[in-house]
């Protein structure tokens, strides 16, 4: 008994082995796999020539890489429909000789392709991520100008690979803060009216995981980024609250660009 509980131990690790090489094998030699190493390689190749075309302000080399009917949604400025438009766009706004010299550079990390496929058949494929805008006026270093998310869509047909589908959206400040949560009971410390002998009287309350500031014209969402600084999306503002000698809330002191532009009292 003992040696045939032995051997079929025996045999029931090598069945387990066998299944785990077969695996690797399989893995290895999946097809799906290869393409999509593929594919991602073609399009972040293809991504970067049409990116190089744009920093370089040639705009027709990178209409080379557009269908004739491609679509360009941007949050801002609407919709551009065609080739022949998208790339006088750039010719005219980015390149512009009366332009500041625009440089776009996606943001390291953030980069991702997914195939498409209609069954085991490879049509197209998107790319997205997130990129940052540097600006060059003249006579002026560079600068970062804004960040903003994109994804785009390539198609494959006759063995070429073309965009026809941009999109360019959330675009914000590129020094954009990074929100954390902070709990009920902190948030509550916050709460409260904050005068301001040039502005008047603003209440902040708690919305949800932020705090919601109102008053005189002004209402704006506020998000943590630490334990007593706040920030909001539309502007550079940020909002301190100061703590004195009890711990306890007496003020805010609103930030703008790195500079106190503005302190209210709490009442």
């Amino acid at each position: 008994m003992k040696r045939i509980r032995n051997n079929t131990l025996a045999g029931l690790l090598m069945a387990i082995l066998f299944n785990a090489i077969s695996y690797s094998v399989s893995a290895q030699s999946d097809p799906t796999s290869i393409d999509n190493k593929k594919v991602t390689a073609t399009i972040l190749h293809l991504d970067s020539l049409f990116w190089k075309s744009y920093n370089d302000c040639k705009p027709e080399d990178g209409g080379l890489f557009l269908t004739d009917d491609v679509k360009f949604y941007h949050d801002k400025g609407g919709i551009t429909n065609g080739k022949s438009a998208l790339v006088a766009s750039i010719r005219d706004n980015v390149c512009g000789s009366q332009n500041p010299h625009l440089r776009r550079e996606a943001v390291e990390g953030t980069v991702h392709v997914y195939p498409l496929r209609n069954g085991n058949t490879i049509y197209g494929a998107i790319i997205s991520g997130e990129h940052v805008f540097y600006v060059t006026e003249k006579n002026k270093p560079e600068r970062k100008d804004g960040l903003a998310k994109f994804t785009q869509v390539w198609l494959l047909k006759n063995n070429e690979w073309k965009m026809s589908d941009i999109l360019s959206y959330d675009h914000g400040p590129a020094n954009r803060k990074l929100e954390i949560k902070l709990s009920e009971g902190e948030l509550k410390e916050f709460e409260g009216n904050y005068k301001n002998p040039k502005f008047g009287t603003f209440n902040y309350k708690i919305q949800g995981s932020n705090l919601l500031v109102s008053g005189t014209g002004f209402n704006a969402v506020l998000y943590p980024e630490s334990k007593n600084k706040f920030f909001i999306k539309e502007r550079d503002l940020e909002f301190e609250f100061v703590r004195n000698e009890k711990n306890q809330v007496f003020k805010i002191l609103v930030h703008e660009k790195g500079a106190v532009v503005d302190e209210l009292l709490k009442f």
